[in-house]
């Protein structure tokens, strides 16, 4: 039997189709075993010192599961189950909100210093970042002003939607908090990227930016000097040598190669880490991966390390399926931020980069960066409920 086609054009043989599906199940089941590592992870760091305080072991714990995972569950069902197109409504809103969030931390009473960084926000028995609002607001307001074009000099993109940002940014940076500037001006560039971008403004903007450098040096390095912090710089030199202050500045760094080192490839099993007991400053923030380190081992680390990775590729996957330009943008800028956020923390507990204080998404103890990161994985779940197939026409087939 032989056969022929007709009345069929070879350009028309495949279609594309918007269809409803669940959540991405992977990404999903991803982030169940982040949020339940850092409560387990949490727990080990926290319960010696809380016993040789005379309180509950399980205070921090509680506390992060009470006031920090229960309401980013709702909050990422909440977004999980609302149309993700909605926000276009809100951005500009939302943005303002937090813009006037930051100034409250730096110009009025309410704002809380540690460690020498005004970042905390205080009111009544409420305190948090608002800094980690501002990883929403900018994906939001930079997906909705590229979703139809890349175009930055219009001057209603800039009033509506570059200015604010360009208020965070400079709020965050007198903070000061230069790690969490880092992560939105990196955001901002890939999403611009992404959305199209005018490789001829790219390039103008690196060159003039390489100039800059050139001329701080060869000029002298007065005006960085004034720009940075003089701990910033610290940081810096110390991460090349950390011996040369070992109680001082070097401490942590030191002291968190220590943990990795004492892990091996095993590790020294759950609970069982020395180093959390009086040698490792911060244990359950910016150095809990040290902790996982020590406990888990190398494999541990690997085991942890798979896991962002996989919400990354999650991530991309669905933004390559989102069947608009919005949605993309949107996905993209949320997983770049998440994945780029977990690489700084991990980098600089192993001493890759030099200290930057930023959470390890969904393990760090801190109810603010919870709540911002389990919204975001709401959004990305949404996003991932309607994508784009291509499926196969109907031939007109005749047989002869």
């Amino acid at each position: 039997m032989s056969y022929q086609r007709t009345n069929f054009r070879p350009n028309d043989e495949l279609q594309l189709k918007i269809i409803s599906s669940p959540p991405d199940k992977v990404l999903l089941t991803v982030v169940g075993f982040l949020v339940v590592l850092g409560l387990m992870f949490i727990f080990s760091a926290t319960a010696p010192k809380l016993i040789d305080a005379g309180t509950n072991p399980a205070k921090a714990f509680l506390n992060q599961l009470i006031t920090g995972v229960i309401p980013g569950f709702i909050g990422m069902l909440f977004f999980t189950n609302m149309d993700y197109r909605v926000l276009k409504k809100y951005d500009g809103m939302f943005a303002w909100i937090v813009v006037i969030l930051l100034a409250l931390v730096e110009f009025t009473p309410l704002g809380v210093t540690i460690n020498e960084a005004k970042r905390w926000l205080a009111i009544g028995p409420l305190q948090f970042q608002p800094s980690e609002f501002a990883k929403l607001a900018v994906v939001m307001l930079l997906a909705r002003a590229f979703c139809d074009d890349a175009k930055v000099f219009d001057s209603r993109k800039f009033t509506m939607f570059f200015l604010p940002i360009l208020i965070m940014i400079a709020l965050v940076f007198k903070q000061p908090n230069l790690s969490m500037v880092i992560i939105l001006g990196l955001t901002s560039i890939v999403m611009y990227i992404v959305s199209g971008a005018n490789l001829k403004i790219l390039i103008t903007t690196a060159i003039a930016g390489t100039i800059g450098v050139f001329s701080a040096v060869i000029g002298g390095l007065t005006g960085v000097l004034k720009i940075i912090k003089p701990y910033q710089l610290s940081r810096i030199t110390i991460w090349l040598n950390p011996e040369s202050d070992p109680l001082g500045a070097g401490y942590n760094v030191i002291q968190s190669l220590v943990a990795f080192a004492t892990g091996g490839l095993f590790g020294v099993g759950y609970g069982a880490s020395k180093q959390k007991l009086a040698w490792l400053p911060e244990c359950h923030t910016d150095f809990i991966f040290a902790v996982i380190g020590e406990e888990l081992g190398f494999l541990g680390c690997f085991f942890v390390i798979g896991l962002f990775l996989t919400l990354v590729q999650r991530g991309f996957l669905i933004a390559t399926r989102c069947p608009e330009t919005y949605g993309k943008l949107l996905a993209v800028g949320i997983t770049f931020s998440l994945g780029f956020q977990a690489l700084l923390n991990m980098s600089v507990a192993s001493s890759f980069l030099p200290a930057t204080g930023v959470p390890l998404p969904f393990i760090s103890y801190g109810s603010s960066s919870l709540w911002v990161s389990m919204v975001m994985i709401g959004i990305l779940l949404n996003i991932s409920k309607k994508s784009v197939k291509k499926v196969r026409k109907e031939m007109n087939v005749r047989y002869l």
